[in-house]
């Protein structure tokens, strides 16, 4: 399942790049394809982590990765989506959330941390 939702978010990262590169380039200000990009850009990288723990679960099965990948996935649908929604023209007090999502990918990442030093003991 990790593996198939990883490969999702990297299909739909590619898809919503090619989207902006291309389509919203047209219609959307400085800002506007600014925020874009950086939605993008994250998505990648953290689809791409995703892809990581996925294989991680896999070979190193005593390290649990649920709890990070879940907060991970979470943290890009609210950093990344609220992104994209202001690049759109939607109301920009969205951006309130964008700090949660990037908490949410940071707590992602440290709870994979934590549990990696357990499992190391």
């Amino acid at each position: 399942m990790w593996l198939a939702i990883s490969a999702l978010n990297l299909a739909i990262a590619v898809m919503l790049g090619a989207f902006g590169a291309h389509g919203l380039k047209a219609y959307a200000t400085e800002a506007q394809l600014g925020w874009w990009q950086t939605a993008t850009d994250y998505f990648f990288y953290h689809a791409l982590g995703l892809l990581v723990l996925s294989i991680i679960a896999k070979v190193v099965p005593q390290i649990p990765i649920k709890i990070s990948f879940l907060l991970i996935q979470i943290g890009i649908l609210f950093f990344c989506g609220s992104l994209y929604i202001m690049a759109l023209g939607l109301p920009r007090g969205l951006g309130a959330i964008t700090p949660i999502g990037g908490a949410l990918m940071i707590a992602g990442w440290l709870v994979l941390a934590w549990n990696a030093f357990k499992y190391t003991k």
